[in-house]
């Protein structure tokens, strides 16, 4: 099996040596994804503003590996506070759909935004 990485220009840049994704036989892992645009500017504002900004990139990576959130099987949520868990909890049942995905959400020491999140895509290769 062989990696392919995965860039999509429509997202925000990553922050280090490293890709927007990476296919791995039928397995799309997503990198953490943060609030910023793709020239690499941060999504100020508040947490339902920098969250939205935030699963948006997601969902456009998941695009550019022909999948979606939708395939999404396990995902991970890391918080500046947990007194966003609630409202993150609304808004991920918007993009990923309410009980379709393994999840671990965390407190996490984010340096100026307030959510990151990863994901595993279950997204097989089709025969052409």
């Amino acid at each position: 099996m062989t990696k392919q990485p995965i860039y999509c220009d429509q997202a925000g840049k990553p922050g280090g040596p490293y890709t927007h994704a990476v296919r791995a036989g039928d397995l799309v892992f997503l990198a953490g994804a943060i609030p910023n645009r793709p020239d690499g500017s941060r999504v100020e504002g508040d947490f339902e503003t920098q969250a939205r900004a935030t699963f948006d990139n997601l969902a456009v990576v998941a695009a550019a590996a022909g999948s979606s959130l939708a395939d999404a099987v396990r995902v991970g949520v890391y918080l500046r506070s947990l007194e966003d868990f609630a409202e993150m909890n609304a808004l991920y049942t918007e993009y990923f759909g309410a009980e379709t995905t393994a999840r671990t959400t965390l407190q996490a020491d984010l340096p100026g935004f307030a959510i990151e999140v990863d994901a595993v895509l279950y997204a097989p290769l089709t025969e052409d």
